[in-house]
């Protein structure tokens, strides 16, 4: 029997019970610990369809968070404040409602992830990176320069946005709205990179040309992944931004972007629930080893060192053994 799979339950299982034993315990920050895990991880998930499928290296994903943060930020500014959202002619008035939210940010990353990917495309290698990072600053910069939602400062929003049926104020609510999200594009993604899509993506990302010569068109394959991971980033973002109750330029940062990579990497790069583990133990290090140390950063430079260099399919590679990717 294949390790893979049994490890990938056990990874969704734990960071089920972490929350389950924090509710016990009495410890609503530990919740919110998870919470975030399960956000950054939807994120990673989200780039790991083009970088862990498609083989593209993308230093401008921050773009689609920031842009589901923005839409969500945005959105419920205006719902609280009660001023019309005039700058965009076809929404009339904010929202507060989530469901909403999501599909806005999920619309709007994606149209901004295909117009991006459109031109980003059209090169490869360090070129396809620096233009990835070249439009995630442009937008950084525009947050920044945007007076109307808080420049600099961000823009903060007073209480959580509502869910149908739910309490989304309640820690152990809101985290099982983020967790089923991510258990649920997890499955997504699992289909994705098993159906005859994927397996061209895959075919595409080992050999371009052969590719081509069967008739495909791997420019338009990797263009449908990068919209596909712009969509799943940006929804990360508006639920980053829920979490927080606030939005700032830092979410397009190229810092950011390199968060989501380290994710992966330190996971396994094509493995389904690397950014999961990978996200739990950035969190994990940032929590236990941020308030030791200003530059708990070397440590998980350290950790990162010795994943690329001895464990080149990343902890689950290690844990799981010489199986192939998404298996």
């Amino acid at each position: 029997m294949k390790r893979e799979p049994l490890l990938n339950a056990a990874i969704l299982l734990g960071l089920l019970l972490v929350p389950l034993w924090a509710l016990w315990a009495d410890a609503p920050f530990t919740i919110t610990l998870a919470t975030k895990v399960a956000i950054l991880a939807l994120a990673g998930v989200g780039l790991n369809i083009a970088l862990g499928l498609g083989g593209l290296v993308s230093l401008g994903h921050a773009t689609f968070f920031g842009i589901g943060g923005y839409a969500m930020g945005i959105l419920a500014s205006h719902a609280q404040s009660f001023v019309p959202l005039t700058e965009v002619p076809f929404l009339i008035e904010g929202t507060k409602s989530m469901p909403v939210i999501w599909l806005v940010a999920v619309v709007f990353s994606a149209l901004a992830a295909l117009a991006i990917g459109a031109l980003s495309l059209r090169t490869s290698g360090v070129y396809f990176i620096m233009i990835t990072l070249a439009f995630g600053q442009m937008f950084y910069y525009f947050a920044i320069s945007w007076p109307a939602y808080g420049g600099e400062d961000g823009l903060s929003i007073y209480v959580r946005n509502g869910f149908p049926g739910l309490n989304t104020l309640d820690p152990i609510q809101f985290f099982a709205i983020c967790y089923a999200i991510l258990a649920l594009v997890l499955f997504l993604a699992a289909r994705l990179a098993a159906s005859p899509f994927g397996l061209a993506l895959g075919a595409a990302r080992q050999n371009d040309e052969r590719v081509q010569t069967v008739g495909m068109d791997s420019f338009r394959l990797r263009l449908v992944a990068f919209t596909i991971s712009g969509a799943v980033t940006g929804l990360a973002g508006a639920l980053f931004a829920d979490l927080n109750r606030f939005v700032s330029p830092t979410m397009f940062s190229w810092q950011m972007s390199g968060e989501f990579i380290i994710f992966i990497i330190l996971g396994g790069i094509g493995r389904l629930y690397g950014p999961v583990v990978g996200a739990a133990l950035f969190i994990i290090l940032e929590h236990f080893l941020g308030g030791l140390s200003d530059y708990w950063h070397i440590y998980l430079g350290a950790i990162l060192l010795a994943v690329v260099l001895f464990a080149r399919g990343g902890l689950i590679g290690a844990l799981a053994g010489r199986e192939v990717a998404h298996d």
